[in-house]
This record gives C-alpha cells, sequence and structure tokens, in this order.
C-alpha cells in the first residue's frame, strides 16, 4: 500500500505545497486508488497536482466523518469537469446537518442531493473497499477512558439534537505482517479504533498508525492512550491533524513520533 498526504495542517521546509487544517489521504492498494477524506478546500486538488496524483484516477472517496475540515473539499471536487463515476464511502450520519454555534460545520452537499452525484454506500458495518483495506463502520466503546463528547448539534429527524459524532471512523489496512490504522480525527477513540480493527482484521499485530488523535492536553486519558500503545508495541506512529504539540511531545517520550506533512509519502 502506498500512502500521499495530500492536506494536512503542516507542510514540510522547502516543500511549496498547501496546507490548511484538515485531511486529505491518497491511498493506492493494488490496483484500487482511493482518497480518505478531502480536505476543507480546493487545495487537495492543487497538492495531488503538484504530488504527481491524477486524481481522475481515483474510484472510491472514504469518509471519516461529516465535519467540514473532512468534506468541504467535494464541493470543489464535484466542480471539475473531468470527474467520472465516483463511489463515495460512509457512516450513515456523515452526511446529515451538523451545526456548531450557529454554524454549519457539515459536508457542503448533504446525503439526497449527494445521491445524485455518486455511489453513496452508507454503512455502520465493516466493508472491505479494496483488496487489503476495510472501512470500519461504526466504532464501538470498548476503552473505558475513552468517552465520547458532543460537538455541537446534528440534524436527525428533523429534529436538533447532541452530535458524538458517531459517525467517526477509519480504515485499516491487512498486511502479511500485521495491520495499520489511517483515521481522520479519533472522535470515537484512536485506541477504540485500534482495537475494534484488531477484532474486525483478526490480528492482534498492530504495526502504523497515521492521522488525527484528537487529544490536546495532557491528562489521564493521554496517559492510557501512551500506555496503550506501548503495550500493543505500535513503532511506527504518525499522530497528526488534530493532535497537538504538547501530545505529539509526550508520545515521544516513550514511543517515536514521526513527522507528518503535505508531501509525506508512506509505503507498508
Amino acid at each position: 500500500m502506498k500512502l500521499k498526504v495530500l492536506v494536512d495542517n503542516n507542510t514540510y521546509i522547502d516543500q511549496y505545497y498547501l496546507g490548511e487544517p484538515a485531511v486529505s489521504y491518497y491511498i493506492e492498494d493494488e490496483s484500487t486508488k482511493l482518497l480518505l477524506d478531502v480536505g476543507y478546500s480546493d487545495i487537495f486538488i492543487k497538492n495531488a497536482s503538484a504530488l504527481d496524483v491524477d486524481l481522475k484516477n481515483i474510484d472510491t472517496i472514504v469518509i471519516s466523518h461529516g465535519h467540514d475540515d473532512h468534506t468541504r473539499g467535494l464541493k470543489y471536487y464535484f466542480e471539475q469537469s473531468s470527474v467520472g463515476e465516483i463511489s463515495i464511502i460512509a457512516h450513515k450520519d456523515a452526511f446529515k446537518e451538523k451545526i456548531k454555534d450557529k454554524l454549519k460545520i457539515c459536508s457542503p452537499i448533504l446525503q439526497e442531493e449527494l445521491r445524485e452525484k455518486c455511489n453513496l454506500i452508507l454503512s455502520k458495518e465493516p466493508k472491505k473497499v479494496s483488496e487489503n483495506l476495510i472501512f470500519l463502520g461504526k466504532i464501538p466503546k470498548i476503552n473505558n477512558f475513552e468517552n465520547r463528547k458532543s460537538i455541537g448539534k446534528q440534524v436527525d429527524g428533523g429534529k436538533l439534537v447532541d452530535d458524538y459524532v458517531m459517525d467517526d471512523t477509519a480504515l485499516a489496512y491487512k498486511s502479511k505482517n500485521g495491520i495499520y490504522i489511517i483515521t481522520g480525527c479519533s472522535h470515537s477513540g484512536i485506541c477504540n479504533i485500534v482495537e475494534y480493527a484488531k477484532q474486525v482484521c483478526r490480528d492482534n499485530r498492530v504495526i502504523g498508525i497515521i492521522g488525527g488523535f484528537h487529544l490536546f492536553e495532557v491528562n489521564e486519558q493521554v496517559q492510557k492512550t501512551i500506555d496503550y500503545l506501548v503495550q500493543n508495541n505500535i513503532k511506527e506512529l504518525y499522530p497528526c491533524h488534530c493532535t497537538s504539540f504538547l501530545v505529539r511531545a509526550e508520545i515521544h517520550k516513550k514511543l517515536p513520533v514521526k513527522e507528518v506533512g503535505v508531501g509525506l509519502e508512506i509505503n507498508w
């Protein structure tokens, strides 16, 4: 599997790509080419061009969850004249309207309109998206130190309800040596995601993780997260996006943390 970072908060020194507080990864698994998330603007398209990634060749977009820093790029994707047939895979709540402090923080294209533009696949269940990649669907609570927190409201059945980001999910890549996790923000809890990926893949060997951990302050949850990562002997850690410098530095005391920026290429 090959992964290229098209969008991240950071860019590397002397590499002239564009950054924004968002996520988009280009992934190749054998003959399948796909995106996980599309960032906040059109920079995933500009960076893809600069990185020699031809977005006309992708057949699937996987959405980690419905917040606009992961979905707003859909507006720009569908404005391209060269868009072909595309499947979009996400949790059933991903394309509902989401509001925080009177601001819409959801995808600019919601469920019914999106069905007219693509093959929309909404699932709470794990789903194979390529030879070795699995969409995990709904992430259950497994660890007692990771609790979901509400972020604004979500329109559900015509009513505004607290949004606990139940649509948050991730990809798991199954290799012969173990599994790798590719996540957007980990609102479900990064350890819950890893533990569920182990169950779905029927493999306890977790080699690496890339994505946001949604951890900002060094607290009890962070310490228990680090303990979990150490216990699982996870050697390749790429925490980024919504993972603060303080948290990454704290993790680095126990496990080596790798730098992430637009242009990073990983071959697993």
